[in-house]
């Protein structure tokens, strides 16, 4: 039988600590730090703030940060191909067209896209569809240059529609780290919704700049260069990334129980966004039009924030209550007159956004199988860009056809409030939401 290690204490002779065993009690002596094991280090407590707590965690600065710089073209291509179309061929009308061809097939092919990534995982597949729609936009931009005829546009920019969803991708890894604590994982949807908000107000005024400032193709190169790297930099912290799932029966996240109808939430949700945008651009009508709505997205990003800090999330159809609500404020002000009072409404506004769209996001995890989660949230940013895209047509018409000047701000009202009795008709977002394993 061995005899037992001894070390000398101020108390006496004791039992010299073994690998794995820690003393319940008494000081802690010069022994017991030495044969401390290494990889037990001394406790420290956690942040208090739950935003660095997410960021404690190993490797999730490095793939947020790719994921920042790839997601902040998301709001530069349009504005940047816009400019230069207009500028080359002086219609506003055919590059609109050429913009709503490219998103059309977008919306079509990101959820294949998707259901790739969540088959052989995100490295392998989004590196290749980035480097093919870069590509696509680099083609687009030649055959502007060259001024090449109107349907060659049309071809090239549906190539720039294997886009990943480099957002969606993001939350998964969150999803995954986060899979046993709910509540940092509202905190990283939180983040996650802002930095959305973020990109959306930063990319279009960083495009404006480089196509004014420099020239007019050098929003897409710009934007092609940051949505490469900041792809195979996210590609690239591999500690992170979600294992791939074994295929099972699960078939489409359409299956999933109260899906359709929470994308039919998502698509009038996404009317309020596209239709607030061009109301409030063909109301002010001026080069501050933009920093304007940009106060929408401020305000979006500043209560995602702090929606974050919260211990527990609202029910959606709380959210899209506050939302109807609050879309009153930009009519209100707009009937004013008063352009800064515009302004606060749109702020106030965009305040009930982001919580909407962390809520919804939420729920699409929980709803979605596993092995298709990036499908799943991909689907749910599709239904949305289909009900931007329906709101801008719509809000485009009111804004021509209105009887005042403020009548447009109506079409927004009435897209939330659309939002609000699909959520309360379909019961979807309820206090018990049906989990998908």
């Amino acid at each position: 039988m061995p005899q037992p290690d001894l070390t000398l204490t101020p108390a006496g002779p004791a039992l010299a600590p073994r690998y794995r065993e820690h003393p319940t009690s008494g000081p802690l002596t010069p022994a017991l730090v030495r044969d401390r094991p290494p990889h037990h280090p001394p406790h420290r407590p956690a942040p208090r703030n739950p935003y660095l707590r997410l960021f404690a965690l190993p490797g999730t600065r490095a793939f947020t940060a790719g994921n920042l710089i790839a997601r902040l073209p998301m709001g530069m291509f349009g504005v940047s191909a816009v400019i230069m179309i207009a500028g080359r061929y002086d219609s506003y009308a055919l590059a609109g067209s050429v913009i709503a061809t490219g998103l059309a097939a977008g919306a079509l092919a990101a959820p294949w896209i998707a259901r790739l990534v969540d088959r052989y995982g995100q490295a392998r597949v989004a590196v290749p569809a980035t480097a093919y729609a870069v590509l696509g936009h680099l083609l687009l931009l030649l055959c502007v240059h060259e001024k090449a005829p109107a349907w060659a546009l049309f071809l090239v920019a549906a190539t720039t529609a294997t886009s990943p969803n480099t957002g969606g991708m993001s939350r998964a890894r969150w999803a995954h780290l986060l899979r046993d604590d709910p509540d940092a994982l509202h905190t990283a949807n939180a983040f996650e919704q802002a930095v959305d908000e973020l990109c959306f107000m930063l990319g279009p005024v960083l495009a404006a700049l480089l196509c004014s400032a420099l020239f007019p193709e050098a929003g897409t190169l710009v934007a092609a260069a940051l949505f490469l790297s900041g792809v195979l930099l996210f590609a690239a912290q591999r500690s992170t990334e979600p294992p791939i799932a074994p295929r099972t029966a699960t078939g489409s996240p359409l299956r999933a129980p109260g899906m359709v109808p929470l994308l039919a939430v998502f698509l009038a949700t996404g009317a309020i966004f596209g239709s607030m945008e061009v109301v409030a651009l063909a109301f002010v009508d001026g080069p501050v039009a933009g920093p304007v709505l940009a106060l929408q997205a401020a305000g979006s990003c500043a209560a995602g924030l702090l929606y974050g800090r919260a211990r527990r999330t609202a029910r959606l159809r709380t959210c899209l209550a506050a939302m109807t609500v609050l879309m009153a404020m930009p009519l209100l002000a707009a009937s004013t007159g008063s352009l800064l009072a515009l302004a606060g409404g749109l702020l106030v506004a965009g305040m009930a956004t982001a919580p909407t769209m962390v809520t919804g996001m939420g729920l699409v995890q929980r709803l979605t199988p596993a092995s298709r989660l990036n499908e799943g949230m991909t689907l749910a940013v599709t239904a949305l860009l289909a009900g931007i895209a329906a709101g801008s047509a719509t809000g485009g018409w009111a804004a021509d056809h209105a009887p005042f000047p403020a009548f447009g701000f109506l079409v927004p009202i009435a897209a939330a409030t659309l939002a609000l009795t699909l959520c309360a008709t379909t019961g979807v977002g309820g206090p018990r939401p049906r989990v998908r394993a």
